[in-house]
């Protein structure tokens, strides 16, 4: 197919659609292994955050797959080892809302106020300390930190084959192979922590092949919203890059028809809709949009068709089994990477949108950005705190609204 058409289905694209989900599947899992969720909890709610998705935008229904979101790693970590997993979960029930409270900001106010508060000086450096602030939990990984039953040295050989395997195949990978370097990583890293003694097969020849996944409901503590809330900012620009590319893919501009309000509002109820069974929040997987336009697939319905493997998938109860069986080296190999590539998006929309941190004004933005993200501060005002990644967000927005224009700057 050479140009989108629309919604409509086809025995060809089922079978694209299943082929879809090995391109996400290597994200999909690495959120609720990191955080300590099912990932068969994340298959499921990837499949039906989707379906949503697709229900909500039913009038030009963009060729996209929502899938465990990397944004929230490091915030789900802490959130769930001071409050635990349900009250976690009631946070992110309401950092979906949040994106639906942003989809009729954009309904009522339109599409340029979100871009006033959320220009590229905001964005980039938010998008950096993602995978800045992730980066010290993949280099533990990659040492076996916390682990006996091997050595550091064999920890970060395994974890040095799983990294190498990955670079191999985003660098001389062609067609969908490219688009599953994270897939390939895991599997070479596998086979090479069988051989240092670090597979432990035991729970796949235990496991039941039909299993319920481990579905949780939420509960809501003021302090586990409040601290989730804001980690929202920084998937809802990755939502709004991820339109805008797939707009460029398919010719086709869905920032106009369905329109942020309603690819917004789709996100936003698919995370909480996810979070009421106890998987991780959802955003847009540009994996996903890089295989669609490798193979000019622009057929919404693969999309139900990846989504409905997922939601199968998730019952296979020695494909969970296997997954926990996955040593954190091989993981943590992987991760060296994937998190250095968050921080490098970040900078190329800086870089993109000719950002000039020459400018005072852009310098002081970025700068403390960065500082409040990183640096651990906490600001506790009582009914509310911010840390982290939300604390570095909602300081770059409110810096860029207020923080007069540089009068003096003249540039070099």
């Amino acid at each position: 197919m050479q140009k989108y058409e629309g919604y409509h289905f086809s025995l060809k694209d089922s079978i694209i659609g299943v082929q879809f989900l090995f391109v996400a599947f290597g994200a999909l899992v690495l959120v609720p292994i990191l955080t300590g969720l099912d990932a068969n909890v994340a298959l499921f709610t990837a499949g039906l955050g989707t379906l949503l998705f697709q229900i909500i935008t039913r009038k030009n229904v963009p060729p996209i797959f929502l899938a465990s979101s990397f944004a929230f790693i490091a915030p789900m970590t802490f959130s769930i080892k001071e409050w635990g997993v349900a009250a976690t979960m009631g946070g992110v029930v309401f950092a979906g809302l949040f994106y639906v409270m942003l989809s009729f900001v954009v309904r009522f106010r339109g599409e340029g106020f979100l871009h006033k508060i959320l220009p590229p000086v905001v964005v980039g450096p938010v998008i950096m300390t993602i995978g800045l602030i992730l980066s010290p939990a993949a280099v533990n990984m990659a040492m076996g930190k916390g682990q006996s039953a091997y050595t550091q040295t064999e920890a970060l050989i395994v974890a040095g084959i799983s990294l190498v395997a990955t670079i191999i195949v985003m660098m001389i990978g062609r067609g969908i192979l490219r688009l599953v370097p994270i897939l390939c990583g895991i599997l070479v890293g596998y086979v090479a922590a069988y051989f240092f003694g670090m597979v432990n097969f035991a729970p796949i020849i235990e496991a039941a092949w039909f299993k319920l996944p481990n579905f949780s409901a939420p509960s809501f503590e003021l302090d586990a919203i409040l601290y989730m809330i804001p980690i929202a900012i920084a998937p809802a620009i990755e939502h709004i890059g991820d339109m805008l590319a797939i707009s460029n893919v398919t010719k086709e501009n869905f920032l106009k028809n369905p329109g942020l309000k309603n690819t917004l509002l789709g996100d936003g109820l698919a995370t909480s809709l996810a979070a009421f069974f106890g998987g991780p929040p959802n955003t847009t997987y540009s994996e996903v949009t890089g295989a669609v336009s490798i193979t000019k697939a622009y057929n919404p319905a693969i999309m139900t068709w990846t989504s409905i493997t997922a939601i199968v998938l998730a019952f296979v109860g020695k494909l969970g089994a296997a997954l926990s069986t996955i040593p954190a080296p091989v993981i943590g190999g992987i991760m060296l990477l994937l998190f250095g590539i968050i921080a490098s998006v970040g900078m190329e929309t800086l870089i993109k949108n000719k950002v000039d941190l020459a400018d005072p004004r852009n310098m002081i933005i970025v700068a403390l950005i960065f500082v409040f993200a990183i640096g651990g501060m906490v600001l506790d005002f009582g009914v509310v705190s911010f840390t982290g990644i939300g604390l570095g967000a909602i300081t770059g927005i409110v810096l860029n609204l207020f923080l007069p224009k540089s009068r003096h700057y003249e540039g070099y």
